[in-house]
């Protein structure tokens, strides 16, 4: 795996800092970010996508992204879009 760093959040302190990363192997984007609460958890526990089964898997977690490392993400998308051609 080769992860090329994309940017962390602008506002990041020093404790804590929501990252996006690209794998320049096969353009996954990797993001680090906040470990989502127990109630926002749960409500996506609740919600499904059709076809599929309730709840979230063993494989899966859910994170929650601060809406200021958007402009990062954005750039990530950019980057693994290049990465694939």
């Amino acid at each position: 795996m080769d992860l090329r760093l994309i940017g962390i959040d602008p506002d990041t302190g020093k404790n804590g800092s929501p990252t996006a990363w690209v794998d320049q192997e096969n353009a996954d984007i990797v993001v680090q970010s906040y470990t989502a609460d127990e109630a926002t958890r749960a409500q996506c526990a609740d919600r499904t996508a059709p076809g599929h089964a309730k709840g979230i898997p063993e494989h899966e977690t859910v994170i929650r992204i601060p809406a200021r490392l958007v402009p990062v993400l954005r750039e990530a998308c950019d980057a693994a879009e290049r990465t694939q051609l």
